[in-house]
């Protein structure tokens, strides 16, 4: 993403809102995720899946330009992404952490109003899709529950007015009923606001079950890939894929 503005791209087959192509990007010259492909139209969930240590993680910070590119190119919203983390944010590439980078010691309405953007969604139409959230406004957010503490990260984001959200672990420390909560709104959110959104998640069925499509990652590389109801349908694949026992990386129509 260079220059002073993004362009409007049309919406197509061939013009994802994010594309990746032959990704190899790593720490220190070391790769970590090697020659991978995926693509992310508005309004479509893509679920990365895969064991610890697998470069999922990896591969969305590389997509918020947080981590150099070795080899291969990331298209966003039709330009190459910019190495600036922050230009990434303001153009609507936007992450939502393992962390969930919430500030514990601030109220949540604090959190809410220093994630606002000047031209983004109103902390109130933002609220529509966490109601819980709008009778804690004067609590600090140290006193929330985990699910309650990652709504309000993922309301945080969606204050940004992303075209690309790409979030880590949702359901990482939440407990069943909070992750069958935060999963489904992912899902009408993606859909109601035409947002590409890439989610890290170890809940393999949950996940498929919101995804348009996944790539399940192994040693770095695609093991498996294809659309969700696909790989829904090929479940076994899925779980041997998740533990490195298929031989050779498979794709899928999703990815080509």
């Amino acid at each position: 993403m260079t220059g002073s503005a993004i362009a409007e791209v049309p919406v197509s087959e061939t013009n994802p809102a994010l594309r990746i192509d032959k990704l190899t990007v790593g720490y220190g010259g070391v790769p970590a995720v090697r020659e991978l492909d995926a693509r992310v139209r508005p309004g479509e969930i893509l679920a990365l899946l895969g064991p610890n240590g697998a470069g999922k993680t990896t591969t969305l910070l590389a997509s918020v330009g947080a981590l150099p590119v070795l080899s291969g190119t990331i298209t966003a919203l039709g330009e190459p992404l910019d190495r600036r983390v922050e230009r990434n944010a303001r153009c609507g590439v936007v992450l939502v952490p393992d962390s969930r980078g919430v500030f514990h010691r601030l109220s949540v309405d604090d959190n809410l109003r220093l994630a606002r953007r000047k031209h983004g969604p109103s902390i109130a139409d933002v609220l529509d899709y966490f109601p819980r959230l709008g009778s804690m406004r004067s609590r600090r957010c140290g006193t929330l529950s985990g699910g309650e503490q990652q709504m309000l990260a993922l309301a945080k984001a969606l204050l940004c007015a992303p075209k690309i959200l790409l979030i880590d672990e949702l359901s990482l420390g939440l407990s069943p009923i909070a992750v069958e909560d935060l999963l489904p709104r992912l899902r009408v959110i993606a859909d109601d606001q035409h947002m590409a959104v890439v989610l890290v998640e170890q809940h393999i069925e949950l996940a498929l079950s919101i995804a348009d499509s996944a790539v399940v990652l192994h040693h770095g590389r695609a093991a498996l890939s294809g659309s969700a109801t696909e790989l829904r349908d090929r479940r076994d694949m899925v779980e041997a894929a998740d533990f490195g026992a298929v031989g050779e990386p498979v794709g899928g129509p999703a990815m080509t």
